[in-house]
C-alpha cells in the first residue's frame, strides 16, 4: 500500500512539474455575481520582451449562471500609453445546458485564451481591464448582475517553454 501511494504521488509530482507555469496570475473575487460597473483590473510587469506568451482569462462560475456564453470587454494598455480594446465571447456551456469546465458540483473553472503566442513589445507597467457585457435577448443594455460569477482571473505564460 505505502509503495502505490509514493508511486502515485510520483506520477503527482512529475505531472506537476511538466505543466507550463504561470509567470503571472491574479484574480479578483465578486460576491455571488459581477455588477455591470465592477471591472476587474490587473496591473503587472513584462518579465522578458524577447519571448512569445500566451495570455489568459480565468472564469471560476457556479451553477447560478444562466447563459451559454459569456461576452466581455478587455483594455489593455501598454507601458507607453496605447490602449487596445477587444470585445470576446466565450462558450460556457454545452448544448444541453450541462456548464463546461473543470471542477466538481456547482463550481467551474474555466481557462479561456485571450491573446496566444504574443510578445510583450515594451519594457514597463501593463495594465489589462474585464468587464462583463452580457445582456438579455433583444435588450441593448448591460445586465446589471451577472448572477453566477465568483471570479475572474488573468495569467500568462510562456508559449514555448521547451524552447526556454
Amino acid at each position: 500500500m505505502l509503495k502505490q501511494i509514493l508511486a502515485i504521488s510520483l506520477l503527482l509530482f512529475c505531472f506537476g512539474a511538466c505543466q507550463n507555469k504561470p509567470f503571472y496570475y491574479e484574480s479578483k473575487s465578486f460576491d455571488g455575481f459581477w455588477h455591470k460597473d465592477s471591472i476587474a483590473k490587473f496591473e503587472f510587469k513584462a518579465p522578458d520582451t524577447t519571448k512569445n506568451y500566451n495570455f489568459f482569462i480565468h472564469i471560476k462560475n457556479t451553477a447560478d449562471y444562466q447563459y451559454s456564453n459569456l461576452f466581455l470587454i478587455t483594455a489593455m494598455q501598454f507601458p507607453h500609453g496605447k490602449i487596445i480594446v477587444d470585445t470576446l465571447e466565450y462558450k460556457m456551456a454545452f448544448k444541453d445546458g450541462r456548464l463546461m469546465g473543470q471542477g466538481f458540483g456547482s463550481l467551474k473553472h474555466n481557462k479561456l485564451w485571450y491573446k496566444e503566442n504574443l510578445k510583450f513589445n515594451e519594457q514597463g507597467q501593463y495594465q489589462l481591464k474585464i468587464k462583463q457585457a452580457m445582456r438579455k435577448a433583444n435588450e441593448t443594455n448591460t445586465l446589471a448582475k451577472l448572477k453566477g460569477i465568483e471570479e475572474v482571473g488573468f495569467s500568462f505564460e510562456l508559449a514555448n517553454p521547451e524552447k526556454s
